[in-house]
């Protein structure tokens, strides 16, 4: 069974004007399945996981493309970085002739490509670069695709179709996840999940860096899920795994540059000196954190000390998702001063800031208390949004609302 996914549109538009196309993402979201299922029937499909074409893509990268040829779909490109040079030759060739050189190449890879260091000039001006995530609530609902925006006319838009859930049902995709096999599939969640986390560790890690303890770095995922949603300290994070600091940063890095989490960076000018400029992680995938967190059920989640936490993770991976299915940057931040005054989510839009807390509740008291020191900032403030367990879009105030969760 195949779930459709809302970059398809995006992959084939840019697909006819760009000669490569990218798709970054996490381990297991469904790169592959989703290039394979709309690619043409005359491009090949070769996957860099394969001996026989690393080795000859590493040791004569001509050969290997007088081999494959193009149209391509090339998988895990991230263990040959080295043949985009080669691609970039004959994609410019294919210009130089006069000849249409879209669509040439279609790449997967489980590291950001931004973040590749040595790889993202060779390419530069000639490859549309998408990141891709676990489902979203509205891939698993078969909703439309349409980026969020915490617009009143366009939150209520997305309530038309959207599937209203009660709080054991949210905590239920909280606790499950969005990974496509457990998606499509009667597997067994943690069984599904720790055979990720041993792929993942036992490939991916070795791969990225020079980890040499990895057992270390499974309590670091494990610590890292145990603090999603909260702000980075590097110092923390190492005292308590018994890593240095540089360490726990690079460690944070691969995290991110694998897509496992998010980094949420706060929104701050020059005006202020009083702001924290630290980031929050947010796993992108909540199934995942709440595996490494132990936790035995949904029940447990929402019952237990963690629940806020993982409700703010789902809100924030579900707008990120959203964000990335649309191909669009993700143009979200957080608000927090020296005096503790914090905001969940800012989004800005040229001139225009849209505050949003995020509350598990069905009526949070007080949730626009902090929505004033946005003054600061001279800009344009837009009613304030709360995502929490209300029924209905309705005015908290003048100045904010009460928005469903179901909203995402």
């Amino acid at each position: 069974m195949y779930l459709a996914r809302h970059l398809e549109e995006q992959i084939l538009s840019a697909s006819r004007y760009y000669p490569v196309v990218m798709v970054c993402g996490q381990r297991q979201v469904g790169k592959s399945t989703m290039l394979n299922h709309i690619k043409e029937p005359e491009r090949r499909y070769v996957t860099l996981d394969d001996g026989n074409a690393r080795r000859l893509a590493q040791n004569d990268p001509a050969l290997f493309f007088e081999t494959y040829g193009y149209p391509l779909l090339i998988d895990e490109f991230q263990r040959v970085p080295s043949i985009l040079l080669e691609m970039k030759k004959l994609v410019d060739q294919r210009a130089l002739d006069g000849e249409d050189n879209s669509g040439m190449f279609w790449l997967t890879g489980s590291q950001k490509f931004r973040m590749m260091q040595n790889v993202s000039e060779s390419l530069a001006g000639r490859v549309a670069v998408f990141d891709m995530a676990s489902l979203s609530a509205a891939e698993l609902e078969g909703r439309p695709a349409v980026q969020f925006h915490p617009a009143l006319d366009s939150l209520r838009e997305r309530l038309k179709t959207g599937k209203r859930k009660n709080v054991h049902e949210v905590y239920e995709c909280i606790f499950r996840g969005g990974m496509p096999k457990l998606a499509v599939t009667d597997l067994d969640r943690d069984r599904y999940y720790m055979d990720y986390i041993n792929t993942y560790i036992g490939r991916d890690i070795k791969d990225l860096a020079q980890v040499g303890k990895l057992n270390a770095f499974y309590d670091f995922l494990v610590f890292m899920a145990s603090r999603t949603g909260q702000i980075l300290k590097y110092d923390e994070i190492a005292n308590s795994i018994g890593v240095s600091a540089p360490t726990a940063k690079s460690w944070v890095s691969i995290l991110e540059r694998s897509g496992v989490i998010f980094l949420l960076h706060p929104y701050y000018s020059n005006i202020s000196k009083r702001l924290v400029k630290a980031p929050k992680a947010y796993f992108m995938d909540t199934g995942l954190a709440a595996y490494l967190c132990r936790w035995p059920s949904a029940e447990t989640l929402e019952n237990g000390p963690m629940d806020g936490a993982f409700f703010e993770t789902y809100v924030v991976s579900e707008i990120v998702k959203s964000c990335y299915n649309a191909g669009k940057p993700v143009d979200l931040f957080y608000y927090r001063d020296i005096d503790k005054k914090e905001i969940d989510l800012l989004i800005i839009e040229g001139d225009k800031i849209y505050p949003i807390e995020v509350k598990k509740s069905k009526e949070p008291s007080s949730p626009d208390r902090n929505f004033g020191v946005l003054r600061q900032f001279k800009m344009d403030v837009q009613p304030g949004i709360i995502l929490c367990m209300s029924d209905e879009l309705i005015p908290y105030n003048r100045d904010s609302w009460y928005c469903p969760v179901s909203a995402l």
